[in-house]
C-alpha cells in the first residue's frame, strides 16, 4: 500500500515478479492514454466499388456492437449508399504471426481471438429453445447463420453432460475448440452487416469473403465510433475484457509504429510509454507479452504497480467501483490479484500466486489498516 504522494507505507515482498493476470490491463490502459490520448476514437472505413460491392476496412475497434453497427448502416444510407451486395472484409491492418499469447480454445468469451475487423467481441449469444431451434439472445442482433453452427457444436458438447433437451442460453467466442480466426472473425462480420442491412431495407445480395480494398473502390464513408478511448477503457476494465485490451495493446504499436499492427510493434511502443510515464527502472519490472494478462509469463512486482497506481489516479474513475474502492481484479489457475484505490484514495496492490485465494481476506485487512 502506497500513500497519496506515491511512497509505500506498507509492504511484503514488492520487487518480487508475480504472474500479474487482468491487473496487468491498468498498464495497458497507462500506455494507451500516454500513446493515443483518452480523446482518441478507433475508426473503421468504408468502400463501395461499381458493383456496389461493400469493402470494410478495420483498425482494430473493439467496440463495433450491433448498435455501432445499426447506426453505421444509417450513416451509409446518409452518404448515399442505396444498396449493398457482396460484403468484403479488408483485415489487413493487423498482421499478426499468432494470436493472442495465452490463449486458449474454451468456449468461453475470454479466449476470443482480436483482429483488424470484429464485431461483438468475437462472441454471440444464443438461445436455443426445447425443440432445438436456435435464436439470437440479443433484441439488437439478428439471428445469424454462424450461430445456428456454433450452437450445434455447443448442444454436442452440453448433451453429454444432459440427459434432455432443455432451453438453453450462452455466450460463447467465435472460436471455440479452435478455427481461423480471421476467417470466422470475417464471417461473423459479414453475417452481422447482412442481417442489420436487411433490417434496415437497404436491398441487394451477394458473398462475403476476405479481400482487400481494391485501387478504384470509392472510400463513402469514415466511421469513428461513438465511444473515445476513455470509454473504450471503462468497457475493458469493468468487464475484464481480453479482447479489448489486446486491440487497444495493437493498436498502440500501430499508432506508434505505423500499419499492419504486430505484437512487436505493440510491445515496443507500450514499453517506450510505461518507460516515458515511470521511468526506465520501474517500467522494467512490468513484463507484458500481451495487454490483457492471459499470457502466464507476464509478470509485475507490486512496487512497479503502486507507482502506475499513482501515474493512473487521475483516471482511476476508469476503474470499477466496488462500495466507495477502485478496484481491478486479476484471476488465473493459481492466481488472484486486486489493484486499485482504498476508499481514501491511496493505491494498493494484492498479488497472490498460490492455490489458496485469500485477497478478499487480506484487502479487509488493508482496509481496516487505513481507519486506524
Amino acid at each position: 500500500m502506497a500513500d497519496h504522494r506515491g511512497r509505500i507505507v506498507s509492504s511484503c515482498r514488492p520487487d518480487t515478479p508475480f504472474i500479474p493476470a487482468s491487473v496487468i490491463k491498468i498498464p495497458t490502459a497507462l500506455a494507451a492514454l500516454h500513446i493515443l490520448g483518452r480523446e482518441y476514437r478507433f475508426r473503421t472505413e468504408f468502400f463501395q466499388d461499381t458493383q456496389n460491392n461493400l469493402y470494410i476496412k478495420g483498425y482494430g475497434d473493439p467496440l463495433l456492437t450491433s448498435e455501432e453497427v445499426a447506426l453505421i448502416l444509417t450513416r451509409l444510407g446518409e452518404h448515399n449508399v442505396r444498396e449493398i451486395n457482396s460484403i468484403f472484409i479488408d483485415d489487413s491492418a493487423f498482421a499478426l504471426s499468432r494470436q493472442t499469447p495465452g490463449l486458449g480454445k474454451s468456449a468461453n468469451p475470454y479466449d476470443a481471438p482480436v483482429g483488424a475487423v470484429f464485431v461483438n467481441f468475437n462472441t454471440v449469444d444464443i438461445i436455443v429453445d426445447g425443440d432445438g431451434k436456435v435464436r439470437s439472445g440479443e433484441e439488437q442482433t439478428p439471428t445469424l447463420p454462424i450461430m445456428r453452427s456454433l450452437a450445434l457444436g455447443q448442444e454436442h458438447r452440453l448433451s453429454s453432460t444432459q440427459t434432455s433437451v432443455v432451453p438453453t442460453h450462452y455466450r460463447v467466442n467465435i472460436c471455440q475448440n479452435g478455427c481461423e480466426p480471421r476467417e470466422q472473425m470475417a464471417r461473423l462480420t459479414a453475417e452481422l452487416f447482412r442481417g442489420l442491412q436487411q433490417q434496415s431495407g437497404i436491398p441487394g445480395t451477394g458473398r462475403w469473403a476476405r479481400k482487400r480494398v481494391p485501387p478504384d473502390a470509392r472510400l463513402v464513408y469514415t466511421h469513428q465510433n461513438s465511444r473515445d478511448l476513455g470509454g473504450v477503457i471503462a468497457s475493458m476494465l469493468k468487464f475484464s475484457s481480453n479482447v479489448i485490451a489486446n486491440a487497444v495493446y495493437l493498436s498502440c504499436g500501430a499508432n506508434r509504429f505505423g500499419y499492419p499492427a504486430t505484437w512487436e510493434k505493440a510491445h515496443r511502443a507500450v514499453t517506450e510509454a510505461l518507460q516515458a510515464e515511470l521511468g526506465a527502472d520501474t517500467a522494467a519490472a512490468i513484463i507484458q507479452k500481451e495487454g490483457s494478462g492471459l499470457s502466464r509469463d507476464n509478470r509485475v512486482t507490486a512496487r512497479a504497480m503502486l507507482r502506475v497506481l499513482h501515474a493512473f489516479a487521475p483516471y482511476k474513475d476508469l476503474l470499477d467501483s466496488r462500495r466507495g474502492i477502485f478496484l481491478k481484479s486479476g484471476t488465473l489457475e493459481g492466481v488472484y490479484n486486486y489493484a486499485g484505490y482504498l476508499e481514501d484514495g491511496r493505491p494498493f496492490v494484492i498479488l497472490l500466486n498460490q492455490q489458496d485465494n485469500t485477497r478478499k481476506t487480506v484487502l479487509a485487512r488493508l482496509r481496516q489498516s487505513q481507519c486506524n
